[in-house]
């Protein structure tokens, strides 16, 4: 755990950190996607920039104001306070946030917004993932449950922005406790899901159309990524340390189910449209 990175006097936050590496590992990652799908030339990185940087900071505001709305009275209590402590984001507003300004951007750029969607997925969860890190590394609280003294994974967060001696004593655990590193868990899922989803495309690129392999529907891609990480999402959940509010789940099971089936309900839409073509 290292929340800041002193140099000498001055103080580098690890999350912001990450958030930056998170940012440029999407560009690179959407530069090569935009690339071979002949939306921008390699060589002109302005408009993949503008489709980083845009979603990044509008993501980060939703998540931001996603997380703070769903404690009002804290919020009223210390507005200030509230809206600019240096922890707690929401993975659902930050969704709402980077979706509703890529919807934006590609109709100002005259691109489809499936396939802006599409091409921007991989890079999405990419992102999540390494951003994720800078949670782990400030110790804000996106900890899991304790658990047993015989995974050796488990980890401490004594010092963090939210340490979790308290969970551990909330639990009846010792304080000196480990819990799970959800940060990592989520990471390793980011990674196979970008992965994946990145293979996935290659079905939608002109030249590697065959017979034998259909062209994948615009959309598609982007319906998997929202149930593949809402998926991640639900599961992660039932060893994090939050309340459970609607049905017996905590407020990012409940988004992750709904993201799974806004996805389902996407790929059952663009795979009837392709039926229906001539």
């Amino acid at each position: 755990m290292l929340p800041f990175i002193h140099l000498g006097s001055f103080a580098i936050p690890t999350f912001g950190l990450m958030v930056a590496s998170a940012m440029l590992a999407s560009y690179f990652l959407l530069r090569a996607d935009f690339a071979r799908r002949g939306l921008s030339k390699d060589s002109d990185s302005s408009l993949v920039e503008l489709f980083i940087a845009v979603p990044s900071v509008c993501g980060i505001v939703g998540a931001r104001l996603y997380h703070v709305l769903q404690s009002p009275s804290d919020l009223m209590a210390d507005p200030w306070g509230q809206l600019f402590s240096r922890y707690g984001l929401a993975w659902f507003g930050g969704l709402i946030g980077g979706v509703t300004a890529w919807i934006l951007l590609a109709r100002r750029h005259k691109i489809p917004i499936l396939v802006a969607f599409d091409a921007g997925s991989p890079a999405a969860a990419l992102g999540y993932g390494i951003g994720r890190l800078g949670c782990l590394l400030s110790g804000d609280g996106d900890y899991g449950k304790p658990t047993s003294w015989h995974w050796p994974w488990g980890m401490a967060f004594p010092d963090g922005l939210v340490p979790t001696t308290q969970s551990c004593v909330a639990w009846g655990w010792p304080p000196d406790c480990r819990v799970y590193p959800t940060p990592i868990y989520e990471l390793l899922a980011a990674i196979l899901i970008a992965w994946f989803l990145w293979q996935l495309g290659k079905r939608q690129l002109p030249h590697r159309s065959t017979v034998e392999t259909r062209s994948l529907a615009a959309g598609s891609i982007f319906a998997a990524y929202l149930v593949l990480t809402g998926v991640a999402r639900f599961l992660v959940e039932f060893i994090r340390n939050n309340p459970r509010s609607f049905l017996g789940m905590t407020n990012a099971q409940t988004a992750g189910a709904l993201s799974v089936l806004v996805g389902l309900a996407l790929l059952w839409m663009v795979r009837q449209l392709v039926t229906r073509q001539p």
